[in-house]
Order: C-alpha cells, then sequence, then structure tokens
C-alpha cells in the first residue's frame, strides 16, 4: 500500500504556510491592505476610482524619488539631496526650453543630465573625498536648492506645453504618472535582480570589505548608484513640474524623508544589504493613502504630521528589531501589521481630537447639505490663521460644512488637496493659493467637474474662478514704499526684507514696494534679502545686514512676522533711528506699531478676506451669479488710527 501523500493534498496543507511566507515577504502589503480596508469603511468617497486615480497620481513622485533611493540604502548609504535636484532638473528644463528656445526633447535630456551629474557628484565626495554620505548629500541639497533659485531668479518658469502631458491623463483611467512611475519600478527591480550593478549593490551593503575582496569595484559601484539616484531624482522632478504646469525652485522640499520612509516602510534595512523595488512602491503608497485618507477624513494638517511620523518612526524601529531579533520572517510577517495598527490608531485619535478645529462642524441652517473645502497655502502664519478663523465663522453662520486643509507652503501638496476634494463631491472650493501657476492644473480638473472655485488672497492662472477675493498686493506694496518715505522725510538708506521666494505674495509685494520707491530718489536700496516669512529668520537676516550696513534707517519687510523679527534684531533703534513697516496687520503687527516699535503696516484685514471667500463660494455653490472680482480693502495701519484695527 503506498503511503505517498496525494499531491492536491499537499498544497492543501501547505497553504497556511504559503500564507505565512507571503506575508513574510511582503508585511507592507499586508499593513496597505489595512489601511485600505479601514479608510473605506471610515470614509465613503475612498474606494471611488477617482480617488484611487487621485492616490497613483499622488504616489507617483515619492516612489520615483524612492526607486531611486532604494539603489542607495541597499548599499548601506543615504541620499538626502533627491528633492532639491528634482527641482534643479525641472528648473533646468523649464530655463532651457522656455527662457534660451532649446527643443524640449533635448532640454529633457539635460534635466537628466544634470540628476546623473548631482548624483556623481555625491557619489565622487563620499568614495574619494571621504566623506560620510549623510554629509555629501546634505551639502549637494544646500546646493542644488540654491542653484535652483539662482537659475530661476526665485520665480516658477512655465513648462513647454509638449511636456506639461506628462502630468495628463490618457483617456479616463491611465493617468501618466502612474505609467512613469510603474515604468521606473519595473526597470529598478530589473538593475537590482538581474544586473551585475544590483547584484554588487546587495554585496557592498551586506560586507563592503567582503564585496571588495571578492573583486568587486565598489568605488565605482558606489559612483553608479548615486548617479543612478540622481537620475530618478531629475525623472520625479520632471512629473512633479509637469502636474504643476511650472518649474517651482522650491518644489519637492522635504521629499527625500519621505523617500526613505517609502523605502524603510517597504522592508529595506538601513544597514544595507536588503530592499526591493515592490516594496519601496508598496511603502509609497501607503504614504499617498494616509495623506489621502486623512484629507478625506478632514484631520488637521498637524495631525497628519503626527500620524505619518509615528509610522515612520515604526518602520525604523521594526527595521532595527528583524536585524537584531531572531525568527526574522516571521518579524516581517507583523510588521506591517504593526505599522498599519499604529496608523489606524493614529488617524482614529487624529479625527477625535481635530472636531470643529478643522472646520468640519456644521451649525444649522438652511445649506447644511453644502459641503465646502478650503485649501490654505500656509497655517504656520498668523495671517492666514486669521484667513482660516474668518472663512470658519462664516462657515457657522451660513450653516455651511467648512472642511480645512493646510498646504504647507508646498504647492504640490495643495494640488492633492484640490484633486481630493473633487473626489469627495465638494459643492465648491476655496484656495489660498501657494503660487499662482502651479494650482492651475488641479483648479482646472475642478473646472472640468464643474466645481466652482473662489480664490483667495492670491489668483490662480490659467484657470478658471467663480471669484477672486484679495486686497491688492502690488498696490499694498505702493503704500508701504510712501508710508516708509514719509516716516523718513524722503531721504535714506533702506533695506527690504523679503518673503518666501517664488511665491506670488513675495513678488508683488516686492513689485509695488519697488515702484513706489523709485518716485523717491533720496532713498537708496542698498540690500535685499529673503527671509521665508518667518519671524526667526527675519531677525537673523537683520542681524546679518547690520553688520554690512550699520547705516541703515529704513527697513521694509513683506509680512509682519519678517518685520517683528527685524525689530528684534534692531533693539532700542527700532522706531527710532530705524523705521520699519510690515505688511498684513496681524495682531502682533498692531500691537507694535502701537508701541511705536513698527512705524506701518499694510492691513489687508485676513478674517474679512476669510469671510468674503466663504460667502461667495456658497452662492457659488448654490449656483448663483457673483462678480469675477471682490476687493477687500487695504488700509496702512499707523500708531494714530492703530485702535481702529484692534480685533
Amino acid at each position: 500500500m503506498s503511503t505517498t501523500t496525494p499531491r492536491a493534498t499537499r498544497q492543501s496543507n501547505d497553504t497556511p504556510g504559503a500564507v505565512r511566507r507571503f506575508l513574510g515577504e511582503n508585511g507592507a502589503l499586508a499593513g496597505l491592505v489595512v489601511l485600505v480596508v479601514v479608510l473605506a469603511l471610515m470614509s465613503g468617497d475612498f474606494l471611488t476610482v477617482t480617488n484611487l486615480l487621485n492616490v497613483g497620481v499622488q504616489a507617483a513622485v515619492t516612489a520615483i524619488l524612492a526607486f531611486g533611493v532604494t539603489f542607495v540604502i541597499v548599499t548601506g548609504g543615504i541620499d538626502l539631496s533627491v528633492g532639491a535636484v528634482a527641482a534643479l532638473s525641472a528648473v533646468v528644463l523649464a530655463w532651457t526650453a522656455t527662457d534660451h528656445g532649446v527643443p524640449w526633447p533635448i532640454a529633457l535630456v539635460l534635466a537628466i543630465l544634470v540628476g546623473i551629474a548631482a548624483g556623481l557628484v555625491n557619489g565622487l565626495l563620499i568614495t574619494y573625498g571621504q566623506l560620510p554620505p549623510f554629509i555629501a548629500t546634505l551639502a549637494m541639497l544646500g546646493v542644488a536648492r540654491g542653484l535652483a533659485l539662482v537659475i530661476s531668479d526665485g520665480s516658477p518658469i512655465p513648462l513647454p506645453s509638449a511636456v506639461t502631458h506628462l502630468g495628463d491623463t490618457i483617456g479616463k483611467y491611465l493617468p501618466v504618472p502612474v505609467l512613469v512611475m510603474l515604468a521606473m519600478g519595473v526597470l529598478t527591480a530589473v538593475i537590482l535582480a538581474r544586473t551585475y550593478s544590483g547584484r554588487a549593490m546587495y554585496a557592498i551593503g551586506g560586507n563592503e570589505e567582503a564585496a571588495r575582496l571578492s573583486g568587486i569595484r565598489v568605488d565605482r559601484q558606489k559612483l553608479a548608484t548615486y548617479a543612478l539616484s540622481g537620475a530618478f531624482a531629475a525623472v520625479a522632478g520632471v512629473v512633479l513640474a509637469s502636474r504643476l504646469a511650472s518649474a517651482q525652485p522650491q518644489a519637492a522640499n522635504g521629499y527625500e524623508l519621505d523617500a526613505i520612509a517609502a523605502v524603510v516602510i517597504g522592508g529595506a534595512s538601513l544597514a544595507g544589504g536588503k530592499g526591493r523595488a515592490f516594496g519601496t512602491l508598496v511603502g509609497a503608497l501607503i504614504l499617498a493613502v494616509l495623506r489621502n485618507g486623512l484629507n478625506l477624513l478632514s484631520v488637521s494638517a498637524f495631525w497628519q504630521q503626527v500620524v505619518i511620523g509615528v509610522v515612520i518612526a515604526l518602520a525604523v524601529l521594526l527595521d532595527t528589531v528583524r536585524r537584531r531579533g531572531l525568527n526574522l520572517s516571521s518579524r516581517k510577517a507583523w510588521a506591517g501589521g504593526i505599522v498599519a495598527l499604529a496608523a489606524v490608531v493614529a488617524i482614529a485619535v487624529g479625527v477625535a481630537s481635530t472636531g470643529d478645529r478643522s472646520g468640519s462642524g456644521v451649525a444649522g441652517g438652511a445649506h447644511k447639505n453644502i459641503k465646502i473645502g478650503l485649501s490654505v497655502s500656509t497655517l504656520n502664519n498668523p495671517f492666514f490663521v486669521q484667513f482660516r478663523d474668518g472663512a470658519q465663522e462664516e462657515a457657522r453662520k451660513e450653516g455651511v460644512s467648512l472642511t480645512v486643509q493646510d498646504a504647507q507652503n508646498d504647492a504640490s501638496q495643495q494640488v492633492n488637496q484640490v484633486q481630493n476634494y473633487s473626489s469627495q463631491g465638494m459643492k465648491a472650493i476655496v484656495i489660498n493659493p501657494v503660487d499662482s501657476d502651479a494650482a492651475a492644473p488641479a483648479v482646472q480638473a475642478a473646472n472640468r467637474a464643474d466645481i466652482p472655485v473662489v480664490a483667495a488672497d492670491r489668483t490662480v492662472n490659467k484657470a478658471k474662478l467663480a471669484q477672486f477675493v484679495a486686497s491688492d498686493n502690488i498696490a499694498g506694496g505702493k503704500d508701504a514704499a510712501k508710508a516708509l518715505a514719509d516716516s523718513l522725510g524722503g531721504h535714506g538708506k533702506i533695506v527690504i526684507i523679503q518673503g518666501q521666494p517664488g511665491t506670488s505674495a513675495s513678488r508683488e509685494r516686492g513689485q509695488g514696494f519697488l515702484a513706489g520707491i523709485a518716485q523717491y530718489p533720496g532713498i537708496q536700496v542698498v540690500a535685499k534679502q529673503p527671509a521665508d516669512f518667518d519671524r526667526t529668520k527675519g531677525l537673523d537676516v537683520m542681524t546679518n545686514l547690520l553688520q554690512s550696513h550699520p547705516d541703515v534707517n529704513g527697513v521694509f519687510a513683506e509680512n509682519d512676522e519678517m518685520a517683528l523679527g527685524a525689530i528684534k534684531a534692531l533693539g532700542s533703534k527700532a522706531g527710532a533711528q530705524v523705521k520699519v513697516v510690515g505688511f498684513d496687520g496681524t495682531p502682533d503687527g498692531i500691537k507694535a506699531v502701537k508701541d511705536g516699535t513698527l512705524t506701518a503696516t499694510v492691513a489687508q484685514q485676513p478674517r474679512l478676506l476669510g469671510q468674503m471667500a466663504v460667502r461667495s463660494a456658497v452662492k457659488a455653490a448654490r449656483g448663483e451669479k457673483i462678480d469675477p472680482t471682490n476687493a477687500v480693502p487695504v488700509k496702512v495701519a499707523t500708531r494714530a488710527n492703530a485702535d481702529q484695527f484692534t480685533g
């Protein structure tokens, strides 16, 4: 009698083991599935075709960057420069094609070559300069970002129309960014699994000295690895620029951290010798799904950072556990589940803690079924906090549902938010653009979905707006010039502290101020330096300018936060020997005016701006006709009239 176990029985008995092995190899995939199921249960908008396509598009840039970083991490290195290299490559493409008439295919090749060159420099610094990868790539981050600003002069550059098609969709269901992402993923998998260089990367990451003794030219392979990372960063930069229809010198800021996180979440080891293209793709999708789901659930941007931070920290912690512990495959199987569970808990806490502070709370009213989405350029600025508060106040008054998201001065993130609003069935969208050009593709998508869009404070170029609600930044800049010139008696040396390079607010305020101050030939502008609309940076910049221009007697800062930083640097000179004029009319700015340290500020009335924007959005959602523009009065606040701006 035969004792051979039938094949079908063996396969059946081995099924649990096969499942365990599969989960052991794909723990991150299990985590992704858990996240998708939970978010689908929490939001009815999540599993729609439109939203899933949004997730794919939103994951594309991070995934392409992460594929390049995978090569580096497999060798045991790190690359912090990929975000800046992506921005530089896109700027080179737009600059050569748009400003210098180079045919776009040649400009595209030049952009890729710039990425490869940046990667080779990283590799040379690490292999022959003996710099740690962290230091070498951190230095390249600064160099690439600086070159992008120098080449573009701090302003976005339009892309050739042929290149912008990379951000389009073929038909209804084939987004080009997703196709590029998949192609780069396949290329990564082939290089790692089927080429000599790929096998050498694993060997170097596993034991560099052993790899060297076995005949592998380690230095040459590291050069190739960092060059690949730079090339992938360049491709990511082109895809990102195509989504924004322009090359932004500040684009992809911080994306290097997302790329590294995607690689580690996908199962790679920071110690080297381990990593796969599929795992990296899953890691990028986890981050995109998290951000998309948190947007749909109206979780505040502050809690979103907490959730993403928890997931990244756990992924790295589990990487350490995997390397130190026993029963490796079992730990890998649990890793994705633990990360997903932590993300679910963090999401629940974020949703519970957000409440009405996200703007989703609704008072009773005739329009309670109207949902409006608001994307603010940044909530790390008192001006826009007041703008949001005014918008929420008006939403409660009108009885509508208002969801607020913070773009954190990232044009790409804002595009994602507006796309998510479109898939959520919003009746109207209010956008305070990070950049007027970069917001256009998302607003155009809302136009195609027949969702009215109201722009606030800054307009959106090349898109249809139901209304533009704003004060005139250029006129305000001219008013600031007159206020400063009058306080100086028409004579003196002044410095200009600029906002974030590339933003329309900085450009327009600066343009208006320079036009206004040109009417006073006795006033000389001796220096202009950016401080990113930040008080601390305003303090540092003013401190440095005083070293080279100790005789300055006037300062114009393009917002109140930087003006307050300048006042701190000036000390007792502020308001006395040195006159300072700001912009925005924030509560702290008005207080400084009343104290006499700030000579004047151009008050834009941000709370009123938010109220007017939501009021117009409600009318547009109801199908009422509204004027294409709605002006918010701009006034110069001085010590004589400051009381009227209080509160």
